[in-house]
């Protein structure tokens, strides 16, 4: 009665931690992304990029020329009287040339430098607003945010040819996208500090709620830790499955025209690209568990794969240097979200260790006789190889094609050494016995 409680308890814990790690994908996400400046940056840089994304910003600087320039009147004021008339058809002409000017302007290093240093400094400033000041690019004046992107208009007016007086004209508030109205700004701070609090804390309480379901499945712990790794591919796959079907929703909103839609679309697959990453990595940590218990199983191809690697982790010495060279070439190579702050990172190379440790320990177990003296790389791929291919063709549990008493002499050892447990050593010798 008290192992079936257990089990309905670290069920629990396992639903429970797939919904705390489905969120905390999505928190990670918007950290990384909307709090991080160098990552804001360097998605503003992709971006601009993108050819439909460009082509919409060139359509509207050239809106915001035409806006708070009158320029059909200043064309009509140097014509001759006798052609004032065509002022109109010339504006038009020009607006055409002015939007092109600046599809090509936006397509220079110049003006992709420009972008960057405006929402760099857009973005800090942004972050200094929120912790209540600052002044800059975001202009802040009367409680309200703006981003001003008048430095873009300027240039792009005086390279269509408009004419440096009609240029000048253009008034220092031209092309400010409002971020954050006055009366929403309590609000923004607030949303942001829990967000900055809920990252963290999300990733640390998934992480913990699996330690404490792993610990309360004494004698089917193999089981419990591919529960977890099943989990995280269930968040992770959650997690892309709702970015799939919030793009339709976002782009929808913001695409006011049919013609607007591919740079609406592109926005969003740019701006939710760490999310992407996120529910990926999540995606990769739970089947490299699911592979480890897997691994650790009473198969003849696990059983084959750690005959193999034993000489290499039986030492705690030469196992916990190269599993220490492996996770810093992941943080060096290619960082998961997890493994930028401190706690998660403290927590996941916890849990790392924890089953490495129990993996090596029963491996020495099994195979006691296992040396890195006399370990032979060319010898262990092809015995490794070998060994493999025969449990496959055997069907993986030692059929006809294993001798019946050496198959239960090797399920007796491994229910000694703890890798089997009674109730997984009855099933395989029940399976075994029956051919």
């Amino acid at each position: 009665m008290a192992a079936r409680a257990h089990r309905k308890l670290v069920a629990v814990l396992v639903v429970l931690a797939t919904l705390t790690g489905f969120l905390a994908i999505f928190t990670v996400w918007a950290d990384r992304q909307l709090l991080d400046t160098d990552n804001w940056v360097e998605t503003s840089g992709q971006l601009l990029e993108d050819d439909a994304i460009r082509g919409q910003l060139a359509v509207f600087i050239a809106d915001e020329v035409y806006a708070n320039v009158p320029v059909q009147q200043e064309l009509a004021n140097v014509l001759p009287p006798r052609l004032q008339p065509l002022a109109g058809p010339a504006a038009g002409a020009l607006r055409d040339l002015v939007e092109r000017a600046a599809l090509r302007f936006l397509e220079r290093p110049r003006a992709q430098e420009l972008w960057e240093q405006a929402n760099r400094a857009a973005h800090s400033t942004f972050l200094a607003v929120i912790d209540d000041g600052g002044t800059g690019a975001l202009d802040s004046s009367a409680g309200d945010v703006k981003l001003d992107l008048g430095v873009l208009v300027q240039s792009v007016a005086e390279r269509a040819g408009v004419g440096g007086k009609i240029a000048g004209k253009i008034p220092p508030q031209a092309a400010q996208l409002e971020i954050i109205r006055s009366d929403q700004l309590e609000g923004v701070q607030d949303a942001v500090q829990f967000l900055r609090a809920l990252a963290e804390f999300l990733v640390a309480i998934t992480l913990i709620l699996f330690g404490i379901a792993i610990v309360l499945a004494k004698g089917w712990r193999r089981e419990a830790v591919r529960d977890c790794g099943l989990s995280l591919i269930v968040a992770g796959v959650g997690a892309l499955v709702a970015r799939e079907l919030a793009g339709g929703a976002v782009v929808s909103a913001l695409a006011s025209t049919e013609s607007v839609q591919p740079a609406a679309e592109d926005a969003f697959a740019i701006a939710t690209s760490l999310l992407s990453q996120a529910a990926s990595a999540t995606i990769a940590y739970g089947v490299v568990i699911v592979l480890g218990t897997a691994l650790a199983g009473p198969s003849s191809v696990a059983t084959s794969a750690r005959r193999a690697i034993a000489p290499l982790i039986r030492q705690p010495g030469p196992a916990y240097a190269g599993l220490a060279m492996l996770i810093l070439m992941l943080i060096l190579w290619a960082p998961p979200p997890a493994f930028e702050e401190l706690v998660p990172t403290l927590l996941l190379t916890i849990f790392i260790c924890v089953g490495f440790e129990a993996l090596r320990r029963a491996t020495a177990r099994e195979f006691p006789d296992a040396s890195i003296e006399t370990w032979n790389v060319r010898e262990w791929f092809a015995s490794f190889g070998s060994r493999v291919r025969a449990a496959v063709l055997s069907g993986g549990g030692g059929g006809a094609a294993s001798n019946r008493l050496d198959e239960l002499e090797r399920l007796g050892k491994l229910k000694d050494s703890g890798v089997l447990d009674a109730k997984e050593f009855e099933r395989e010798k029940i399976r075994v016995l029956a051919g």
